[in-house]
């Protein structure tokens, strides 16, 4: 990927190279995630809609998330490389100076742009940022360096041991095995390719939109391109023929069977993939999610693709609508460790504890589900975590408090997935790694963990 120098409109003061602004956007998302541990998408969100950043060509708004996706995917690499550069520490108090060298060695040696174009857009970006303004120099002789030494310097790490966060690392190695372990990170450490849901899932259909996306069939039914533009202006977005889901995401739905004409609860639905899946299939859905904002964006969604819904703002923990439902599906709130290709921030924002915290809520939302559903109904409850505590633990200890639910053993061939996605159990797990596709750059899945449950009487 190279920097284009797109000219646009400058926002803020006259006289701003061009590209800056999307480099500066880039180091407010880095620095948001490493100080603030806010998540990349939201920040991106709250800073597009700042009068700074509200301008920005879409090709503008991409290079900055590219940049910071990068830079925090790779970061353990990058912070070990400026610390053989640099003589000392940075100093106290330097504000977004670390964001700033990390973005622009990124820039260098993750993205390949040009190296006087890296070093003068993150000097003038120094220059313009009051915290690390006084530090221009060192932002130029440190780059320099980086330019000179970085590649070889790189070339000295193991990304997989610089990047994963030793705990998650741990854990990985102890759940699964050391290979497995070390294949689940180097897949978690790649950019992923875009997968799409076409809303119509006849055969013919689903080859001809693949032709005309310039995309790749695969056998869950996803199409998959490994590179793309503007989402935007692809063929069919603005019609509402398809949307953007993972091929993890997309055989969740599946699992519940034929769902034409049945009553669907869909909690946490936001941002509405599953919801819209489920309704593009006959589905009656309503869709609950407790986040208003989040909410707003589903309903765009549903709009867009000429699909309803009825869209409640409830917690799913302990919404009681006095009724029950044929089927629900609950993707409950994770650590999301299996998604780290597309949300490379979590490397940088999750901690071991958040991993009890999560299973406490998803509890507490798997009982409140199960008592939504009618006798003879089915359950699906997923979450897109490698961890155990919030996946099969959870569906184990409710199968022990509630005696009237079975687990319904999941049929690979049913959903279009190979028999070693599913566990002896007969529940579906999803690694990063599965579909090994060639180019490489086609490979890959999010890492999702889901059981189909029956309530019995």
């Amino acid at each position: 990927m190279r920097s284009t120098g797109t000219k646009h409109q400058d926002l803020g003061s006259a006289g701003k190279p061009p590209g800056l602004t999307a480099r500066q956007l880039a180091v407010r998302l880095v620095a948001g995630v490493l100080v603030d541990k806010k998540p990349l998408d939201q920040l991106l969100e709250a800073l597009l809609g700042a009068t700074e950043f509200a301008g920005l060509e879409p090709r503008d708004r991409a290079l900055a998330r590219a940049v910071a996706a990068a830079t925090l995917r790779r970061c353990g690499e990058l912070e070990r490389i400026l610390a053989a550069i640099l003589d000392r520490p940075l100093p106290a108090g330097s504000g977004q100076l670390q964001a700033i060298l990390l973005a622009a060695a990124a820039q260098l040696l993750c993205l390949d742009m040009p190296a006087h174009a890296v070093v003068d857009l993150a000097v003038e970006t120094a220059r313009r940022e009051r915290s690390a303004r006084r530090h221009v120099k060192l932002v130029n002789a440190v780059l320099r360096r980086v330019c000179e030494r970085g590649r070889a310097l790189l070339a000295a790490h193991d990304p997989v041991r610089t990047n994963i966060p030793d705990w998650l690392w741990h854990r990985w190695c102890m759940i699964y095995g050391g290979d497995t372990a070390r294949r689940i990170a180097e897949a978690s450490l790649r950019e992923p390719p875009l997968d799409i849901r076409v809303k119509t899932d006849g055969a013919a259909e689903l080859s001809a939109w693949a032709e005309r996306l310039g995309g790749r069939l695969l056998p869950t039914g996803c199409i998959r391109l490994a590179a793309h533009g503007r989402i935007e202006d692809m063929p069919g977005y603005a019609d509402g023929a398809w949307w953007v889901q993972d091929a993890a995401a997309q055989l969740v739905a599946r699992l519940a069977g034929d769902v034409a004409g049945r009553r669907f609860v869909d909690l946490c639905a936001a941002p509405g993939g599953k919801a819209a899946g489920l309704a593009a299939a006959g589905a009656h859905v309503t869709a609950v999610d407790v986040a208003a904002r989040r909410l707003d964006r589903l309903r765009r969604n549903l709009v867009r693709l000429r699909l309803a819904a009825d869209i409640v703002e409830a917690d799913a923990a302990t919404w009681s609508p006095g009724t029950l439902f044929d089927a629900v599906i609950l993707d409950a709130p994770c650590t999301a460790t299996g998604t780290i290709r597309r949300h490379p921030d979590i490397l940088r924002r999750k901690r071991p504890q958040d991993i009890g915290r999560n299973a406490e809520l998803q509890q507490a939302m798997l009982r409140n589900a199960a008592r939504l559903l009618r006798p003879g109904g089915v359950l699906v409850y997923s979450v897109c975590s490698l961890e155990p505590e919030e996946g099969c633990h959870q569906v184990q200890a409710l199968l022990a408090a509630a005696p009237d639910f079975d687990r319904v053993p999941i049929a690979a061939a049913a959903i279009g997935a190979p028999p070693e996605w599913i566990t002896p159990s007969g529940e579906l797990r999803t690694l990063p790694f599965h579909l090994d596709l060639e180019p490489r750059e086609l490979s890959g899945m999010d890492g999702f963990y889901a059981a189909l449950l029956r309530r019995t009487g």
